[in-house]
């Protein structure tokens, strides 16, 4: 396969979706990416949720005057639950009664394929703007079904659909038919941010507000955040489905990329566009030297390097022909030490495994340069 259909070849992406994981991967992997998984969150069965069960008896009960839905996933597996249940011709019966508003064209999609029709979706595809549709109607006295789509997080700003739409004076009943809750086993988890905190990771991809809350919230946890959040400010791409996902990082002011649509073909395509556009890419000692997370490109070969080669490399690469002193590569390296004789070996390892010695230069009694002219004095 040639360059040309591998874009991502050498890079490395993160992917923290819970569901989908798999056929999102598989889209990268198909443009020449290394693949990372660790989902950020764990999804509750909505058939074992006795919640949404007590819920769902009360729309059949006292039917809505509004019913809102945020989120395919979510209205399907409501659908799905209550037919388990033995109450879906009554949930659809109460729900057809209603006005129906979508928060986008997936749920709108989800809505019809349960044989109901939606009144109005907003072009925004955000609930900010169902919100302001209804308060401008105004809603006082009237009965609202909200569909939630995730637990609210300190990480996921906005104003709350249904607190804001209580002080309206509507009677809201809070439909729980997407709850999730941080993974089992956060070691993948961990990891990841490990990697975003070390800059080993070229992107991470994010299909949810709650994926995104709950890696900021196990970071904080673990005492990562601030190194993980440097990583998404300097280095790390945060890539994001869409605004609604992208809104917790964007609070934090980490910069976000995302696609036109919301869509994953969409974000898989993003990212084969963004990373090699901003990839780091270095003319050094007759060679085109490419920066990676964990690996370089030598004249579009591939050369994976060892921890201590990476980290040699990226500071060099930080400064392309300044003179970095030993000193410097010393603190740079994996578990650091006091010797810079260490650092000789390991310039004496990179030179090797880049197969290109000519790209670092050695300069005498001052340490090494990737061999480029500097620019500025």
């Amino acid at each position: 396969m040639n360059q040309d259909n591998t874009p991502l070849r050498g890079f490395t992406v993160g992917v923290t979706a819970a569901r989908r994981a798999e056929e999102f991967a598989t889209l990268l992997t198909r443009r020449g990416a290394d693949v990372v998984h660790a989902p950020a969150i764990r999804i509750i069965p909505l058939s074992d949720d006795t919640e949404l069960e007590r819920v769902t008896r009360s729309i059949v009960a006292g039917p809505p005057d509004i019913t809102v839905a945020t989120t395919a996933i979510g209205f399907r597996g409501w659908m799905g639950a209550a037919d388990g249940w033995g109450l879906s011709d009554d949930l659809a019966r109460s729900l057809a009664g209603s006005r129906i508003l979508a928060r986008g064209p997936k749920v709108t999609g989800a809505i019809r394929a349960a044989e109901l029709r939606e009144e109005w979706s907003p072009a925004s595809e955000s609930s900010a703007e169902v919100l302001e549709h209804l308060l401008a109607e105004g809603v006082r006295g009237r009965r609202i079904a909200v569909q939630l789509h995730g637990e609210r997080t300190e990480w996921e700003p906005g104003t709350d659909v249904c607190e804001a739409l209580r002080a309206a004076g509507a009677d809201v009943v809070a439909i729980p038919v997407y709850r999730w809750t941080p993974p089992d086993d956060p070691a993948a988890l961990d990891r990841m941010i490990e990697q975003v905190a070390d800059y080993g990771l070229d992107a991470v991809s994010f299909t949810s507000a709650p994926a995104v809350a709950s890696m900021l919230m196990r970071a904080k946890e673990t005492g990562m955040l601030e190194l993980m959040l440097r990583g998404f400010r300097t280095g790390v791409a945060a890539v994001c489905v869409g605004p609604v996902t992208a809104a917790p990082f964007v609070a934090l002011e980490v910069p976000v990329t995302m696609p036109s649509r919301a869509r994953l073909g969409s974000l898989a395509r993003h990212l084969a566009e963004e990373l090699p556009r901003r990839a780091v890419r270095i003319e050094a000692g007759g060679h085109v030297l490419g920066m990676r997370g964990r690996c370089v490109m030598v004249d579009d070969t591939t050369r994976g390097l060892a921890p201590a080669g990476m980290a040699l490399i990226r500071t060099l690469a930080s400064r392309p022909g300044r003179v970095v002193s030993r000193e410097e590569l010393l603190a740079a390296l994996p578990g650091g030490g006091g010797d810079t004789h260490a650092v000789e070996t390991a310039v004496a390892r990179l030179r090797s495994a880049l197969g290109a010695p000519s790209i670092v230069q050695t300069v005498v009694k001052r340490g090494y340069r990737l061999a480029v002219d500097p620019e500025g004095p």
